[in-house]
């Protein structure tokens, strides 16, 4: 799936902005430059709609979309407080009434799963001999989609044991990897929803809230705790992490 990574990817950068797009496969328009270069990740990462969506409907109203933005900051604020996404999912689901029992699973995506570019093995110190996997993940917890994941490892970093997890089971590579006691570097979190900021709301009566596919995104390096990198990942968080709508 080498040809994979050259797909566009765009997303709203904030509620109401218009998208953008990838263009080059160095450097997309507006990209910091000084942040490591993931793009292959975020061009990897095409822009799906959530296989489960929310069951229950928000209702678009201005007190509904602040408190829908304050649950994405918080989830943001959230991740970034802790090194395992899954773990900190797994608790937001349980606060948030997502599902009982709060596990969260992946999905396996193999069909988007491919090949490491250049600038990923760069950013995991890989030569161009070493193994990199792939793994495209969705993370689910019931039946709801919290996030979609990629993530790029060496897997020479990690025991045989828990390279045969990964490879033949539905667990989330943050419990798999737990044992190393990794670090997570995040390089960038982008919030990419803010409903409660949009111009131009009109509320309706008995309207519902119009939910995107994805709320946030953040990418990061996994290192071990000698500093040693051995993964790199982009992560984009689904609607689903809203939960049940505010009591009327």
């Amino acid at each position: 799936m080498a040809s994979g990574f050259a797909l566009r990817y765009g997303v709203g950068r904030r509620a109401g902005a218009s998208l953008w797009r990838v263009r080059d496969p160095m450097f997309p328009p507006g990209f910091p430059s000084g942040l490591p270069m993931l793009v292959p990740l975020m061009l990897a990462a095409c822009l799906m709609v959530p296989a489960h969506a929310l069951e229950t409907r928000w209702p678009d109203t201005p007190a509904a979309r602040q408190q829908a933005q304050e649950l994405v900051e918080a989830l943001n604020a959230d991740l970034l407080a802790h090194a395992s996404a899954t773990a900190t999912l797994e608790r937001w689901c349980a606060t948030r009434g997502i599902s009982d029992p709060s596990r969260v699973v992946a999905e396996r995506v193999y069909e988007r799963e491919g090949a490491a570019p250049p600038e990923v093995r760069a950013l995991l110190g890989a030569g161009p001999d070493t193994p990199v996997r792939h793994r495209r993940v969705r993370l689910v917890c019931g039946p709801t989609v919290l996030s979609e994941a990629d993530n790029f490892y060496l897997p020479e970093k990690l025991t045989a044991d828990m390279n045969q997890v990964l490879d033949s089971t539905d667990t989330p590579f943050g419990k798999v990897v737990r044992p190393l006691d990794f670090r997570r570097k995040t390089l960038d979190s982008t919030v990419l929803w803010m409903p409660a900021d949009e111009t131009g709301f009109k509320p309706a009566p008995g309207a519902a809230l119009p939910l995107p596919a994805f709320v946030l995104s953040h990418r990061a390096v996994l290192t071990l705790p000698d500093g040693t990198p051995f993964s790199a990942l982009i992560e984009r968080y689904t609607a689903g992490i809203l939960g049940p709508p505010p009591s009327r």
